[in-house]
């Protein structure tokens, strides 16, 4: 805040009202990363939401470390250990099985951490390698304009107009159960839904005067594309993708609790769920409900945090 001197008469001077800065000289500039945190912390449950994601990624990706035991080593395994409860020792070695074994005698935490791990993988892959091409065919079909748009735009629409779940099961009943094919599957699945996103932030953009300021610059349509279109249609991009990455692991589990996802010995979430209910009606209800438990909370944690994701990223969305 400056003070100015008011002149009243001959060598009199009287000091002025100070004279306020502007807001902008006040303070500096929020940058944009803390911008974002700040906004995102607004809401406690999406800050809870993004602590149980961060655990739940650590314990997936430290899997080997924190896991008591290798359930895919089957040396390590012990049939006379099978369908032990939570809270069981181990026949031989004293082990302590915390919520308890499986039919093969795995140690059900062992076995939901790994299970963790793939479902998680699967999923993540899977997005990220839709999001790419979902979004390189929308962004095409949106600045080429005429035909190209018109053909890929009803591709989308045929791709679209069928359930996720029987498309899924057609694409892995010709290319045979497996990781990798679960993945392209799910590709296979998503990808639509990033080529309209993209195509409806694209059609904004490119009405906008940089669009044009660009063409001017006789830059090339990559460069226009990818350097100037793709930056700003990425927010809401991203707010469809996190929720993409929760469908993903539940479709994934949906596929393996039918039998036709991933094989029996790399078992994600969704088969351990399916081997263990017919152990229901017997009482053994860990060897579903943990994993089942496990898979919500995934699921949820995601949810919440692409929820506040929306707000901020994309605050026109959450106020429909």
């Amino acid at each position: 805040m400056s003070t100015q001197f008011a002149t009243l008469g001959e060598g009199t001077e009287v000091p002025a009202l100070p004279v306020p800065k502007s807001a902008a000289d006040a303070a500096p500039a929020e940058s944009p990363l803390r911008l974002f945190v700040r906004q995102y912390a607004e809401s406690k449950i999406a800050v809870i939401g993004a602590a149980m994601l961060l655990l739940l990624a650590l314990a997936a990706l430290l899997a080997p470390v924190l896991a008591p035991q290798n359930p895919y080593d089957l040396a390590q395994l012990d049939i006379l250990d099978a369908r032990l409860p939570p809270g069981s020792h181990a026949a031989e070695a004293g082990r302590l099985y915390l919520l308890g074994t499986d039919e093969q005698g795995r140690d059900m935490l062992s076995a939901m951490l790994y299970g963790l791990r793939i479902s998680l993988a699967i999923g993540i892959v899977a997005t990220v390698a839709a999001l790419s091409l979902g979004s390189t065919l929308g962004l095409l079909a949106a600045y080429a304009g005429g035909r190209l748009d018109a053909f890929l735009m009803r591709v989308v629409d045929i791709q679209l107009s069928f359930p996720a779940i029987l498309l899924a099961l057609v694409l892995i009943t010709v290319l045979q159960p497996g990781v990798g094919n679960v993945a392209l599957a799910l590709v296979a699945v998503q990808w639509a839904y990033y080529a309209r996103t993209v195509r409806a932030a694209a059609l904004v953009e490119r009405r906008k005067e940089y669009i044009e300021a660009a063409q001017g610059l006789g830059l090339s349509g990559a460069r226009i594309v990818f350097r100037h279109l793709l930056p700003n249609c990425l927010p809401p991009v991203i707010v469809v993708a996190a929720l993409q990455v929760a469908n993903a692991i539940a479709l994934e589990a949906t596929l393996s609790f039918l039998g036709i996802g991933v094989p029996i010995t790399e078992p994600s979430l969704g088969l351990m769920i399916a081997n263990g209910q017919q152990s229901l009606l017997a009482g053994q209800y860990w060897m579903s409900v943990y994993p089942g438990l496990l898979l919500l909370a995934t699921i949820l944690a995601i949810n919440l945090v692409a929820d506040q994701l929306r707000d901020v990223l994309n605050p026109r969305l959450s106020r429909q």
